[in-house]
């Protein structure tokens, strides 16, 4: 009895001492990577007391403890852990607590093994821990990643088995590796020897270049370029570029860009990039139907500007030098019909179209078309042809009529009025006006004349532009001209008598060339309004001209 009595004194001297009721239940968990947080569970462990007082080794290791109370303490997986026995020093007491594995962070895969910039991949593997860590690097436990050549990679998500992280814009082609960090307590105990990492096994990952894709949607014919680099110096075969499957037709390729049309027939999906036998998502792409919804105005002479208003009509491309029959070649043309007349684009929008009507314009439907094509197998133009036709609603074309006009005869800057029907809205050109009108107007010899290159919607008299005071598209306001301008009150030698003449209506359009250009001179619809006689009222007498120092007297 006496022999008992002495062992369980001795036990209770070493595990807490005599009346302490202290035992360890275990560890949670029993194994993990360095870095880790671990908890020791038990009873009577009392207080934290000093870093000299109170220890946990792991395998003789110091851990870095993190929280110590009467029922359970919590320490960091030390640096450099080994696989054994994890004890807890409560003064002079030394209680074994478990044994501790040690695990090491391990990659499995990385997937995809090669990614542009900004791209997710995910490093699956075992042992990397639940978390991270804190954000703040600079914290005194280091913060767990992921490298890529030594560069740090942007965390996304971090479980024990798989980190997903998207790679950085400055990464390399290189090795990927997960780094733990650790810090474990200085020599007296204390807090904190400098951060330490244990390294995985290295992972190949291959950085391919960044590609960027405009547009990203749009309808058959869009043109679509890839911009980034390493594409080859020019397209060899088998390379090309698949928009859900189908071969775009190819209109450009360098090393740097490649240019591509929408084929006839393609549909939304995967944009893939194809060098070989090798293919490359590189984004997706959207293909999107023109639809119109309305024509503004729906009754216009020629020459009006005409604007669709709808959706997904896409990018305008010019048709240059291809006939206008066969607008679909190459490049994705565009074009709107007035009765199966081309208009002369001036605006092409995704949302509206702004198009002049055509001198030869018809009523009827107004149809917006794109043209598109299929490559054929070697990815050169073109194994079919076709256009996507769009109704956007009817148009009339409106005929110029003259009803009325007066005065018949006015003098100087009085107001004529013209009125009918058909007349528009009045149109400045978008054409380069001829300069040297200026120089002739202020030249006494010269009969100034406006040329047809001048204005689109003009009022006549004998030939020269008056000037328009209002018009609409049934009434023309015009302003009386000087008749000095056309010789009257002055010497016959000079300038001849214009006074009396017939007045003209007139409105300017062109039509396409043959070739899909643009576009054919001028033409004109004209409509007569009548003659007309500038009254001398309101001009100098005859002295006027002789006398270099006339008096105000005028004929009245």
């Amino acid at each position: 009895m006496k022999l008992m009595s002495l062992a369980l004194g001795l036990l209770l001297f070493l595990f807490g001492g005599a009346g302490s009721s202290w035992a360890a239940i275990g560890l949670n968990p029993e194994s993990a990577s360095p870095g880790a947080t671990v908890t020791i569970a038990g009873t009577g462990f009392g207080p934290y007391k000093s870093t000299r007082q109170n220890r946990v080794l792991f395998n003789g290791t110091p851990a870095l403890i993190q929280q110590w109370e009467s029922d359970g303490i919590t320490v960091k997986v030390p640096h450099k852990v080994r696989t054994g026995p994890v004890t807890v020093i409560i003064g002079k007491k030394v209680v074994k607590a478990g044994t501790f594995t040690a695990l090491k962070p391990t990659i499995g895969s990385v997937t995809p093994e090669e990614a542009e910039p900004g791209a997710i991949i995910q490093v699956k593997g075992a042992h990397f821990g639940n978390t991270a860590g804190p954000k703040d690097p600079n914290t005194m436990f280091g913060v767990n990643d992921v490298q890529i050549n030594g560069v740090t990679a942007k965390v996304r998500r971090w479980r024990d088995d798989v980190i997903e992280v998207e790679v950085p814009a400055n990464a390399l082609s290189g090795d990927v590796v997960v780094r733990l960090a650790s810090s474990d307590p200085l020599a007296d105990g204390s807090c904190c020897a400098p951060v330490e990492y244990t390294v995985s096994n290295q992972a190949p990952f291959k950085l391919i270049p960044m590609v960027r894709v405009d547009p990203i949607s749009g309808p058959v014919g869009t043109k679509v370029v890839l911009f980034g680099n390493g594409f080859g110096a020019e397209r060899a075969s088998g390379d090309g570029l698949l928009v859900n499957g189908q071969p775009a037709a190819i209109a450009q390729w360098t090393d740097v860009m490649i240019v591509a049309h929408v084929p006839l027939g393609a549909s939304t999906g995967p944009l893939v990039l194809k060098r070989g036998d090798t293919k490359r998502s590189v984004g997706t792409f959207t293909v999107v139907t023109p639809k119109a919804a309305s024509v503004t105005p729906a009754m216009a002479p020629i020459g009006t500007l005409v604007r669709i208003s709808g959706e997904n009509f896409g990018y305008y491309s010019e048709s240059g030098s291809t006939p206008y029959a066969f607008l679909d070649f190459n490049k994705g043309d565009n074009a709107v019909e007035f009765g199966g007349v081309p208009g002369i684009i001036y605006r092409w929008h995704n949302d509206r179209i702004d198009v002049w009507v055509p001198y030869s314009a018809k009523s009827g439907p107004v149809v917006v078309k794109r043209g598109g094509t299929t490559p054929k197998a070697d990815g050169t133009c073109c194994e079919t042809r076709g256009i996507v036709s769009t109704e956007a609603g009817a148009f009339f074309v409106t005929p110029m009529r003259v009803d009325s006009y007066s005065p018949t005869s006015a003098g100087l800057d009085e107001v004529v009025t013209i009125k009918g029907s058909g007349f528009g809205t009045f149109l400045k050109t978008t054409e380069v006006t001829r300069q040297e009108l200026l120089q002739e107007r202020h030249q006494s010899s010269v009969t100034a004349t406006l040329g047809e290159n001048v204005s689109r919607s003009e009022v006549l008299f004998n030939n020269v532009g008056v000037i328009v005071e209002s018009w609409t598209d049934t009434e023309i306001r015009i302003r009386v001209p000087h008749r000095h301008l056309f010789g009257m009150g002055r010497p016959n030698e000079f300038l001849p008598d214009l006074s009396s003449g017939t007045l003209v209506v007139r409105r300017g359009s062109w039509d396409l060339q043959s070739d899909g250009s643009c576009c054919t001179g001028k033409k004109w619809e004209t409509a007569e309004v009548g003659p007309f006689t500038i009254q001398s009222k309101g001009l100098p007498s005859q002295s006027y001209f002789n006398d270099p120092r006339p008096d105000a007297s005028t004929n009245q």
